[in-house]
C-alpha cells in the first residue's frame, strides 16, 4: 500500500470519527431537551422565553435540578399536615370577612409549608424556580397568586382578583401538604 492510500484511509477515519460524534452530540443534546422539557413542561416554556435562547434556557433549569439536590427536602408529618390544614381553613375562613388580610396570610402560610418541608426560604423568584423542579406544573399557581398579593400590597387588587390568589396559593398548598413524595425521587 502505497503512502497516498495511507493518507487517503487516515483522513476517511477521521471524518468518520468526527461524524460519528456529531451525531452523537445532537442525539445527547435532543435527549436532554426531550428530559428537560418532559419534566419542566409549562416552566421549559416559560424560562426559554424569558432567556431567549435554548441552550441558556435549559442551562438554567439544569442548575436549578443540581442546586435542587443540595436540599433535605422532607416530607410533613401526619400532625405537621393536620396543623397546616387547620391553619389553611382558618385562612380561607377569614377571607368572608378580611379578603385582603387572608391572601396575606395564605402567602406567608405557603411560605411556612415550604419551610418545614425544608425548601430554602429565599428571595420570592428564587423559592418559585427552588420549587419548578419539584412542582413544574403548579409553580405557575405561585407565581400568580404571588403578583396578586404584589398588587394588593400597593392597593391595584380587586375582590376577585384577592378571591383568584386564593385558588392559586390553594393549588400550590394541597401540594405541598398532600402526601407528595417528590422528595424520595431524587427530582
Amino acid at each position: 500500500m502505497d503512502q497516498n492510500r495511507i493518507v487517503i484511509l487516515v483522513v476517511v477515519v477521521v471524518i468518520a470519527i468526527v461524524v460519528v460524534a456529531a451525531i452523537g452530540f445532537v442525539a445527547s443534546r435532543k435527549r436532554r431537551s426531550r428530559k428537560l422539557r418532559e419534566h419542566f413542561g409549562p416552566e421549559y416554556d416559560r424560562v426559554l422565553k424569558q432567556q431567549g435562547d435554548q441552550r441558556k434556557a435549559e442551562g438554567v433549569l439544569e442548575f436549578r435540578e443540581r442546586r435542587r439536590e443540595k436540599f433535605k427536602i422532607r416530607p410533613l408529618s401526619a400532625s405537621d399536615r393536620q396543623n397546616f390544614s387547620v391553619r389553611w381553613r382558618e385562612v380561607q375562613a377569614r377571607f368572608v370577612d378580611d379578603p385582603r388580610g387572608a391572601v396575606t396570610v395564605a402567602d406567608a402560610l405557603v411560605t411556612d409549608v415550604m419551610q418545614a418541608r425544608g425548601y430554602p426560604i429565599g428571595e420570592f423568584e428564587q423559592r418559585a424556580a427552588d420549587l419548578s423542579v419539584d412542582y413544574p406544573a403548579i409553580v405557575d399557581n405561585y407565581r400568580a397568586g404571588h403578583e396578586i398579593s404584589m398588587r394588593h400590597s400597593e392597593g391595584r387588587a380587586s375582590t376577585e382578583d384577592l378571591r383568584q390568589a386564593m385558588m392559586h396559593y390553594r393549588r400550590l398548598f394541597e401540594e405541598l401538604v398532600g402526601e407528595d413524595t417528590s422528595y424520595s425521587k431524587g427530582a
